[in-house]
């Protein structure tokens, strides 16, 4: 008889494999190693067999992304209001600041994106800015007048190092750096009242150079009439809607012409409207100009939409733009102040030659909105 050979090293690893998938898979009798079982039992309190666990819990990825994403944001939320009740508890005035910051931004990016919206309408349907709808004209004014501001912060934030210093001169200075969305409720206010009182500066300096214009009218009664009503003024008397329009040629000519006006004459305007005094008198003269130009479309657009459709807020907008300081009159009275500019505003538009270049118009609604304000604010208490 033929002896029988010992198996090969090469079958007795094979057999081995085999023997261990068996028990992986089968729960077979032939016992493996100590490592393999305790490799399928980790973890585990019961036998190492197990059934297969059920596909049906992969058979929608996508939902289980949906689940994921909303457990992430849920827990993202709850942390967020933890982190907000722990500033407010501890830090109350940073916290403050904290919500008046992000507020601010969250507003100042809904109206860009307004902003964005209605200048592609403008595009589409080939449109001017004097053919927009009253809240439109107003949103893309002031919307540029806020874009302005943010850029020149970021402009100066631009050098190594730059924005921490910017960061505390923002604190120390939000009037002059930062926009109205982030200002709190009392730097509204009183911001508001600084800027009023700064335009009210210069109303004495425009009165005084209407007087020493009024005796080079070559009408002797318009001469007159500028006269006593540059007296009327400084007197604290209010000027109606008759006596502004029966000088509205004598804006026409020398010296009060627009085109003919000096240098300090045009600054002290500016002041009174708010826009900056230090630039070249060319750029002085364009800039008013333009300014008055925007604020007579405005009133057009105001006055074919109609006051009592305006809310409170942008009545007291409106009124304050055009010179009054609304933030301590009533509703009421701000209307009826409103409604007569926009009788004065939509008489002008009727002068021979109102839309020229001269634009003596504009000339006189400048000096227009001098007289009216500088009243009003006698009359309130000098607010």
């Amino acid at each position: 008889m033929t002896s029988l050979r010992a198996p090969s090293p090469a079958v007795k690893m094979a057999l081995s494999r085999v023997c261990w998938a068996r028990a992986a898979l089968w729960g077979s009798a032939v016992a493996p190693g100590p490592f393999v079982t305790r490799r399928l039992q980790l973890g585990r309190s019961g036998p190492a067999w197990r059934a297969p666990r059920s596909s049906k819990l992969h058979l929608s990825p996508k939902a289980d992304v949906k689940n994921l994403i909303s457990y992430v944001v849920t827990k993202t939320r709850a942390m967020n209001g933890s982190y907000h009740r722990f500033l407010g508890r501890h830090f109350p005035r940073f916290y403050a600041l904290y919500t008046t910051f992000m507020k601010g931004i969250q507003m100042l990016w809904a109206d860009g994106k307004k902003a964005r919206r209605i200048k592609a309408d403008m595009w589409k349907q080939n449109l001017k800015f004097h053919q927009l709808s009253y809240r439109e004209m107003e949103h893309l004014r002031q919307f540029q007048r806020d874009i302005t501001k943010c850029l020149f912060v970021g402009l100066i934030s631009i050098p190594p190092f730059a924005n921490y210093l910017v960061f505390l001169l923002m604190y120390l200075f939000p009037r002059q750096l930062l926009v109205k969305h982030f200002w709190t409720p009392k730097q509204q206010i009183d911001f508001l009242d600084v800027y009023h009182g700064l335009r009210r500066r210069s109303h004495s300096e425009v009165i005084t150079h209407l007087r020493r214009a009024s005796a080079l009218v070559s009408h002797e009664k318009l001469r007159r009439h500028l006269t006593d009503l540059c007296t009327k003024v400084q007197n604290g008397t209010h000027p109606t809607a008759q006596d502004v329009l029966a000088l509205r040629d004598c804006f026409s000519t020398y010296p009060l012409d627009f085109s003919r006006l000096q240098a300090s004459q045009v600054r002290a305007l500016s002041r009174a409207m708010l826009l900056t005094p230090y630039l070249p008198p060319p750029l002085l003269r364009r800039r008013l100009k333009s300014h008055t130009t925007v604020i007579h479309q405005l009133d057009r657009a105001l006055a074919k939409l109609g006051i009592g459709q305006l809310t409170a807020q942008e009545v007291r907008s409106a009124c304050y733009l055009r010179g009054l300081n609304s933030t301590h009159v009533a509703d009421d009275r701000c209307r009826a102040w409103l409604g007569e500019w926009l009788h004065i505003s939509c008489s002008l538009k009727a002068i021979p030659g109102a839309a020229t270049r001269e634009g003596h118009s504009i000339h006189l609604r400048g000096h227009r909105r001098v007289w009216q304000d500088k009243t009003n604010g006698s009359n309130s208490g000098d607010r």
